[in-house]
């Protein structure tokens, strides 16, 4: 299943607000003024995308003929910031996961049916040959270990700073992997290594 953009996801959670509220399905003007859409052939490009991917059913001889796929589990993913140099990232504490604010509706299958899962917005081009650029969302599972080749948020101690890069243990030291050509990978001391959780998805900023 292909990552949704930005703009899926949020049809997506309109289409779930909409339905809870009215009780029934919103027309497509509806989706352009709810979504802040500049088009009704936008609405209906990524309406397209969405009923491929099976999140919705849709029946185009029935106005306002649009159906949830009731299987997909909705989950809430909190958004918790950005992965930036010189500050730690906040994940949440058990107690205080359910308070941050801003947040997304995703499907289960999106977050891989994996608990803890909270995202950040990324900025920079490190990881771009990852396909994860400035301004993405990417999808993160809050662990405290990682495996040789995973792609994970870390805070380093010594130098106070948080990074997005794929991890290696390599004898004494840990290598820290960008994902462009154009920069050098980061070598520290395991000691100052505090990862903060791996990358289990990604969705991308809209051009």
């Amino acid at each position: 299943m292909k990552p949704l953009s930005a703009r899926q996801t949020r049809i997506l959670q309109f289409l779930h607000q909409f339905f809870e509220e009215k009780g029934y399905p919103p027309s497509i003007r509806d989706m352009v003024k709810g979504c802040k859409i500049s088009s009704t052939s936008v609405v209906e490009y990524n309406l397209r995308i969405l009923e491929r991917e099976g999140y919705i059913r849709r029946d185009r001889e029935v106005s306002r003929g649009i159906e949830l796929s009731r299987e997909r589990r909705m989950v809430r993913v909190p958004i918790i910031g950005y992965i930036a140099a010189g500050e730690p990232i906040p994940v949440p504490t058990s107690d205080s996961w359910s308070l941050v604010a801003d947040s997304l509706e995703l499907t289960e299958e999106l977050t891989g049916g994996k608990k803890e899962v909270y995202a950040l917005k990324v900025k920079g081009t490190s990881m771009v040959d990852a396909l994860i650029n400035d301004g993405d969302l990417v999808l993160m599972q809050h662990v405290e270990t990682a495996e040789n080749g995973e792609m994970v948020a870390v805070w380093l101690k010594k130098e106070k700073e948080a990074t997005l890069k794929r991890f290696y243990l390599e004898r004494e030291r840990v290598r820290l992997q960008p994902a462009n050509e154009e920069m050098k990978p980061i070598y520290v001391n395991p000691e100052d290594v505090e990862i903060q959780g791996r990358v289990i998805g990604v969705i991308r900023k809209l051009e």
